[in-house]
């Protein structure tokens, strides 16, 4: 992929490489000393009730203890302190409603809704260790909630709040959540969708077996809603009459902080732990080394919702740690016009933007005429997160967004890791599109071959492997850690937590991430990746999106299989696609080589896409293996899928 030399613009310019928070000193002090290293910043970035006296207890691997016999509250560190350090008044959250109501939050004002709402789940009968679930749109008491939990060291299961009754009810039951804090519904694209709906259902359908005490309700879009009188109120008037102060109480840094839900290949989705003191050091870190973050006077928006760990770490408490002034948006980027980003960019004049490949496409597609009408000036840094991002993609984000110049932070982690760990640093690196280049400081990992053993070769296909633990590690699976063990360390033994990603290096040593294994094809004894399949695809001018899948073949094992979305000029008139699905297997070849050549290229009108924008691949692999179609609940049209099928068949 990088086998020129770097243009020169993609380096650091001068004034950003002097002012930078990530200077190229913290790879050297990780390296001579890693516990020291993280021992700093967990001093350094956060305020403790009691100073730890081990940085890492690795007696139990895979199971890390970090900062052992420190106590913190979390939420006094992402509020509280800094009421108390005189910046009370400075703005934690601009919210921004679909409907363009706004709301402003001081930091003086997010202590006291904390205060209160931490007071109301205490009346409710929450305590420490006790499990809270938030169903909620992307609202300010979400992030309230969140940090009242905290605040309480009351672990909270925030379930994504386009996830169907039976995605919460699942997550409830392992959880065993005593509350669930959810609204009366959403708004979506201009209507209102019901959200309590889907808490009453699953707890209907729980019968005996629920946990739930109390549900709490915020009353956003007026919409009629079932009640329970002796279940069920209202958050404003529980939550509005309770005293505006709490006093917090410490923590241990191995105190629960949160679980989160992550899909599974089979079975039951696997509750991801978090804990408290670990976590926030490296959220906190990151944040301020690979988005730059100048808390005194940058504006940051990640536009990523709370229900996905983007959303908890990189809106609720890598920023607030920081000190942050940050934007909240409930919608989505095309409600209610293609606009709607690019204009609140430009009303609060937003400087850090962190967002999705997926939705930069989107923007791709919509046209580079619409976020031109805006004044996207005061972006200095852009930021990529959630799946790898095509180089085209990546060019036309900096190009129309980042005014040709902003340095582009493409980070690469998981629910799992907690926090960003492989990324450029904006004042450090020089920058290779689509490759999220090197681990940060205090970050360690390795790309395997097949039989387990490191390797550096340039463009050759691996495993990527993290050799170290790390402070914001998940502790486990919830209550099953014979499922972590297995899951996480048992690919290539103990000493290594496999990430479940391919990767391969440049020949300047840069990381390119490829994807899910499972998204890793083998065709005639070649590894193929399919998101540098899509890559080339997308690549073509005739086509906005692709997904690639590999397929069951009697002659190559596997073959490649794509799906793509053409720009409208290259529709044709006719409806015959034949001309251009040669066009694009003759790209392919070109690109990558003939053996990438997809065996089908299906034209298509849509994607099925998770409410979170990201592909279902799996879907499209039973398809193109003549399979019946597996589960598409959570997908955000479950008929995205039909129309796929009567377009193969007609």
């Amino acid at each position: 992929m990088s086998e020129t030399a770097p243009v020169p613009d993609l380096a650091p310019s001068p004034q950003l490489a002097a002012d930078a928070n990530g200077q190229p000193e913290l790879f050297e002090e990780a390296t001579a000393d890693l516990e020291g290293f993280w021992a700093r910043q967990a001093r350094e970035r956060l305020t403790w009730d009691t100073d730890f006296e081990q940085v890492l207890d690795w007696s139990e691997a895979p199971f890390a203890k970090w900062f052992v016999g420190g106590r913190l509250n979390v939420a006094h560190n992402c509020v509280d302190r800094h009421v108390e350090a005189g910046n009370g008044e400075r703005v934690a959250i601009h919210f921004e409603g679909e409907r363009g109501d706004t709301r402003t939050l001081t930091y003086a004002d997010l202590q006291r809704e904390v205060a209160k709402a931490a007071n109301a789940l205490t009346e409710l009968g929450v305590q420490t260790g006790d499990r809270v679930a938030i169903y909620l749109p992307m609202i300010p008491e979400a992030i309230v909630t969140m940090l009242a939990c905290a605040r309480l060291g009351a672990p909270h299961s925030v379930v994504f709040g386009g996830f169907s009754a039976d995605a919460l009810k699942s997550r409830i039951l392992d959880a065993q959540a005593r509350v669930v804090v959810t609204a009366d519904g959403q708004f979506r694209k201009g209507t209102s969708l019901p959200l309590k709906k889907a808490v009453d259902e699953a707890i209907d359908h729980m019968g005996a077996d629920s946990p739930v005490d109390h549900v709490l309700v915020v009353r956003r879009t007026e919409g009629e809603v079932a009640w329970d009188d002796a279940r069920d109120q209202w958050w404003h008037e529980l939550v509005d009459r309770q005293p505006d102060t709490h006093e917090a109480q410490a923590h241990d840094s191995e105190h629960p902080l949160f679980i989160l839900y992550t899909s599974g290949t089979t079975g039951k989705p696997k509750g991801i732990l978090h804990t408290s003191g670990g976590y926030l050091t490296q959220v906190a870190y990151t944040n301020a080394i690979v988005h730059d973050l100048r808390p005194e006077t940058d504006v940051y928006w990640c536009t990523a919702d709370i229900g996905w760990v983007t959303g908890h770490s990189y809106l609720v408490y890598g920023p607030l740690a920081n000190g942050a002034t940050q934007v909240v948006y409930e919608g989505t980027p095309d409600s209610p016009h293609q606009g709607r980003w690019w204009e609140i960019v430009e009303k609060y004049k937003v400087s850090i933007l962190y967002t999705a490949p997926t939705a930069v496409r989107a923007c791709m597609k919509w046209g580079a005429d619409i976020p031109a009408r805006y004044d996207l000036s005061s972006i200095r840094i852009l930021g990529s997160v959630g799946e790898p991002i095509n180089p085209e993609a990546w060019r036309w984000y900096r190009e129309h967004i980042g005014g040709g110049s902003a340095p582009i932070v493409d980070t690469w982690w998981q629910t799992e890791t907690g926090a960003i760990m492989i990324s450029p640093l904006p004042g450090v690196t020089t920058l290779e599109p689509g490759s999220a280049q090197r681990p940060v400081p205090g970050i360690s990992a390795e790309i395997l071959d097949d039989e387990g053993k490191p390797f550096t070769e340039p463009e050759k296909v691996g495993y990527l492997v993290l050799t170290k633990p790390w402070p914001s590690m998940l502790r486990g699976i919830w209550g099953d850690p014979d499922r972590y063990r297995e899951t996480y360390w048992s690919r290539f033994g103990p000493e290594y937590y496999f990430a479940g990603d391919g990767a391969k290096y440049d020949a300047d040593g840069n990381i390119w991430l490829l994807g899910r294994v499972d998204d890793v094809m083998n065709v005639s004894g070649h590894r193929l990746s399919t998101a540098e399949i899509e890559s080339a695809l997308v690549s073509h001018p005739a086509v906005a999106e692709a997904a690639v899948v590999g397929a069951s073949d009697e002659m190559t094992g596997q073959a490649v299989c794509a799906f793509v979305i053409l720009r409208g000029a290259a529709v044709p008139a006719d409806g015959d696609t034949d001309a251009v699905v040669q066009e694009l297997r003759a790209h392919v070849g070109k690109e990558i080589g003939p053996i990438a050549k997809p065996r089908s290229i299906m034209v298509v009108t849509e994607l099925p896409k998770t409410r979170s924008g990201k592909i279902m691949r799996r879907l499209l692999r039973d398809l193109a293996e003549g399979r019946e179609v597996g589960d598409a609940t959570t997908l955000a049209d479950s008929s995205v899928m039909q129309t796929i099928q009567q377009g193969m068949t007609g």
